[in-house]
């Protein structure tokens, strides 16, 4: 059925009229932008400006690389080898501030300048666990355990009445490692990102709980990089936002539902297509979904660095988001935007 149904979404992503491949004029090459983030369905602005020629109208051309772990990610980003990162925002705080668990060589003068998304983060276990009470003796997948989604998990259950000793946490990588975890029995619950959770539920598995629910605002994936490359790049960064800014105005207009839906089961290998709905639903969501306008939550900010403070070994004292962000660059990308 999947194949059938993929084939009448697929129809619609015809290839466009041939877009240009240099800025208006056609005087300068487009500047090559490497970025990496985890994969799933959240990379959607990504593949809707590349879709519809936003990256290229921009000025930019952005290779996408998927990575396995926050770990891998991170060391890589710091030592140079990847231009930008996508991701929790809270691994940008655990680096500089000393505490990540990858390797590097660099020295981390990481910050963050466009809001992607809240997380859209829910704890999803095994059929066969239906409160997070049930999962006192059981093994819960994730990625890292020093960073901020992990201490979204820990806070959830110490709300539920559990404590750390109860349950056990496992570092397996990122979403898709994660995933698959669960779906094989290998641990019994998983914090995950919409839309995993969609597609989980789908099969069966139980939706214990979401971040948003218990936290209110939070910021979750967030685009971050160097502040040395960002000085050197700066044209390229802005070429970046804007596209990402054009690609979620263009999501967000119900006219482009279809073809936005079609993009989501092509690129996502665990989208069904009855999955493909709710999770545009959650996407364009105007007070939960992506962050249309790509600003930073500051105070979603607030809420990561309090959990940090909370969990982290030993303890920190971390009070100031703006330490973490570049308005200036926000400022720059769109003065009239606000």
């Amino acid at each position: 059925m999947r194949i059938f149904t993929s084939l009448l979404f697929l129809s619609l992503l015809a290839p466009l009229p041939a877009i240009a491949q240099a800025p208006a004029g056609g005087k300068l090459p487009l500047a090559t932008v490497n970025l990496i983030t985890f994969g799933g369905g959240f990379n959607l602005p990504a593949w809707v400006a590349e879709r519809q020629g936003f990256f290229a109208r921009h000025g930019v051309a952005v290779k996408l690389t998927f990575t396995p772990s926050s770990t891998f990610l991170m060391s890589n980003l710091i030592d140079g080898k990847f231009d930008i990162g996508i991701f929790g925002i809270d691994n940008l705080v655990a680096y500089q501030e000393g505490r990540g668990e990858g390797k590097f060589t660099g020295t981390p003068d990481l910050v963050s300048f466009m809001g992607l998304n809240p997380g859209f983060l829910h704890l999803i276990s095994a059929p066969d666990v239906k409160t997070i009470a049930d999962l006192r003796g059981k093994q819960i997948a994730v990625d890292a355990l020093t960073t901020g989604f992990a201490f979204v998990l820990r806070e959830m259950i110490a709300r539920a009445g559990l404590t750390e000793t109860d349950v056990t946490y496992v570092s397996v990588g990122g979403g898709t490692a994660r995933f698959r975890a669960l779906v094989e029995g290998k641990q019994s619950a998983i914090l995950i990102n919409t839309p995993s959770d969609v597609q989980l539920v789908a099969r069966g598995f139980t939706r214990l709980g979401s971040a948003s629910q218990l936290l209110g605002r939070y910021q979750g994936h967030a685009a971050v990089a160097q502040r040395g490359w960002i000085a050197r790049n700066e044209t390229a960064v802005i070429g970046v936002m804007r596209a990402y800014r054009d690609a979620m105005e263009w999501l967000f207009d119900p006219k482009n539902r279809e073809i936005v839906e079609a993009l989501l089961l092509a690129n996502d290998p665990n989208m069904m297509p009855a999955d493909v709905r709710p999770t545009y639903e959650v996407f364009t969501d105007p007070k939960e979904g992506l962050i249309r306008n790509l600003a930073i939550d500051i105070e979603g900010l607030r809420t990561v660095l309090t959990l940090r403070n909370k969990f982290s070994v030993p303890p920190m004292t971390l009070s100031d988001p703006m330490k973490y962000v570049d308005l200036e660059l926000y400022r720059k990308a769109f003065p009239q935007k606000q």
